[in-house]
């Protein structure tokens, strides 16, 4: 690799296993004798003030991100000019939607090799949720309502570091997952296309935004989206009981969700959605305020991602 490359270390992401990993991957650099820069993160957004910093100078900059998705998601926030970054991911969180839909290898030496060599080198499209005013990127998905909500409760849910522990934090947005479904009540939600058409949806559970096709642990929602084709694929799920949810979240890992009658898929360049009353909204996992009414569109230039696989996205 030509050039020092900078490593956004999350040493707290998966109940501390990023600073094992980080422990691992350091020594394989300097017997490499790889040029680097190691910035370990200590608060929430400090990985994106990182990236803010290393990126100021409008050149080129190679940034490798060891956490989970939402340390990815500060990072790709905090790049100032997205097309002329490069960025490595070594995923070492708990859902690691990122590098699942991307096919980018869980274990961190063989995604390290990969990013070293240049690798997998693939342009994937830039999500913007807009809200009140202000705007946040997201690379995996957005959502509003219920999805958001097991998003925020994650963040502080005793199941995550629990499972977590036992290596078995993906089964901690399963779990938070059954506890919403039965505290949160569905809106009625109005879409609104770039076309100027609409749909309205009654008892609306949540709308997912998705340029992956995974969320939330491994549910793969939108099976067959796509990282580059400049769109998003929107699910809603609507006006079906609560026993059919229960029975098709299962479903929902597979994709096989997607053929039941209250499942509502669109792929469009962006999308505008009101609801009848403030919902949870996250980006990435990472959670954001309430709101009623938000904008969500596809960014016409793209980010650069080293050591991607081939994707088999079709059912």
């Amino acid at each position: 690799m030509n050039g020092i490359c900078d490593f956004i270390i999350n040493p707290k992401a998966r109940s501390g296993m990023g600073e094992m990993v980080w422990r691992r991957l350091e020594p394989e650099l300097k017997k490499r004798r790889v040029p680097y820069r190691a910035h370990l993160t200590g608060s929430r957004r400090h990985a994106e003030h990182i990236a803010e910093a290393i990126t100021a100078d409008g050149m080129e900059h190679t940034l490798v991100v060891l956490g989970g998705d939402g340390t990815l998601n500060e990072v790709v926030n905090g790049i100032k000019e997205p097309e002329k970054a490069i960025l490595g991911y070594i995923p070492a969180g708990s859902g690691n939607d990122f590098s699942r839909g991307l096919a980018i290898p869980s274990e961190p030496l063989c995604a390290l090799e990969r990013i070293l060599r240049r690798e997998g080198m693939r342009r994937i499209d830039i999500g913007v949720l807009e809200r009140a005013g202000s705007e946040r990127r997201f690379v995996v998905s957005a959502g509003a309502g219920f999805d958001a909500a097991v998003c925020h409760e994650i963040c502080v849910s005793r199941w995550k570091t629990m499972l977590n522990k036992i290596g078995l934090g993906k089964l901690s947005y399963t779990a938070v997952a059954l506890d919403r479904l039965k505290k949160d009540r569905p809106v009625r939600l109005e879409l609104e296309f770039p076309d100027g058409s609409r749909e309205v949806c009654g008892r609306t559970y949540f709308a997912a935004f998705l340029n992956l096709p995974y969320e939330g642990g491994g549910f793969r929602f939108a099976p067959e989206a796509l990282p580059d084709d400049g769109m998003l694929d929107v699910l809603v799920l609507h006006d079906v009981p609560l026993w059919k949810i229960l029975f098709l979240l299962p479903l929902a890992f597979g994709g096989k969700h997607v053929h039941f009658k209250g499942v509502t898929l669109h792929r469009c360049t962006g999308v505008r959605m009101g609801a009848d009353r403030a919902l949870p909204l996250h980006t990435d996992g990472e959670p954001g305020f309430l709101r009623r009414d938000i904008r969500v569109r596809c960014e016409k230039e793209k980010l650069r991602v080293l050591g991607c696989g081939k994707i088999f996205n079709v059912l």
